[in-house]
């Protein structure tokens, strides 16, 4: 992984939003063909540092370069080729099929007048058995669970072959068993993948990788086992819990097992 070139550099980014800090100081690299994720609790700043990597907001010159290039500097049709991005709620016409949601991840790379051929049709298809849907593909968008919806977008996703693909919560809306379906297949594809998670675990055995964000600043970043641990749950997510070898993978997977009761005995 260490040999890789780097695709993604940020270095000292800090961004404010209305005269709110919300992002401090944020510096990692993430190199070609590896899976970043990003932890961290509600308000951390992760959505936030997505945002400026995929150029919703406008990030400070130089802070942010992709393929060697500030950010800002690349074309937005150039950017919109190279890098997709899969939001926890996308918007999106509840009218279209599942196929031609999925289909706009064709855009990118031909004409918006251009007819779509045989091939890229059975591409389509391929995209939707993918992530399990292939057999909706002819539903409306809102017809779907929302679930369902997610996994059509990041069929998208998968469609437009991307250099880097950004995920911010994916898997929210999922079921158990398509949360871990659906990041296998992702891990699977060999794409260069930043994706933040609520779920530790999950993000443990999928990550190279884990970056985690406390108050907008960096709180660690590393391999998954350097990265959690009881002091981190502790300290940045505010909750007891023992890390223990994961059994499938214990030299590299962390396992999370929480503790419960932190309600408070009302006062007497």
């Amino acid at each position: 992984m260490s040999q890789n070139p780097v695709l993604l550099s940020v270095e000292n980014l800090s961004y404010a939003i209305k005269g709110q800090a919300i992002l401090h100081d944020i510096h990692f690299k993430l190199n070609q063909g590896e899976f970043i994720g990003l932890l961290g609790p509600n308000g951390a700043g992760k959505s936030t540092l997505l945002r400026c990597i995929y150029r919703y907001y406008s990030a400070c010159q130089q802070a942010i370069t992709f393929s060697g290039k500030c950010i800002q500097s690349v074309p937005q049709h150039q950017l919109a080729k190279e890098v997709a991005v899969v939001l926890q709620q996308p918007a999106n016409d509840m009218s279209l099929s599942a196929k031609e949601v999925v289909a706009l991840g064709l855009l990118p790379g031909s004409s918006m007048w251009q007819s779509i051929t045989a091939e890229q049709h059975e591409q389509v298809h391929h995209a939707l058995e993918q992530v399990g849907l292939a057999a909706h593909s002819h539903k409306p968008l809102g017809h779907l669970s929302g679930g369902e919806q997610q996994r059509v977008h990041i069929a998208r996703a998968l469609l437009q072959q991307p250099k880097l693909l950004i995920m911010d919560e994916p898997t929210s809306h999922l079921d158990i068993k398509y949360q871990i379906e659906i990041m296998e297949l992702v891990r699977s594809l060999q794409l260069t993948v930043l994706a933040s998670f609520h779920d530790i675990n999950l993000a443990a055995t999928q990550c190279d990788r884990l970056i985690v964000l406390n108050k907008g600043r960096c709180a660690a970043f590393g391999e998954p086992k350097e990265v959690v641990t009881q002091s981190l749950l502790s300290d940045v997510f505010g909750v007891c819990a023992d890390v223990v070898p994961h059994p499938q993978n214990p030299e590299k997977w962390p396992l999370v097992h929480y503790y419960y009761g932190y309600h408070k005995e009302d006062a007497r």
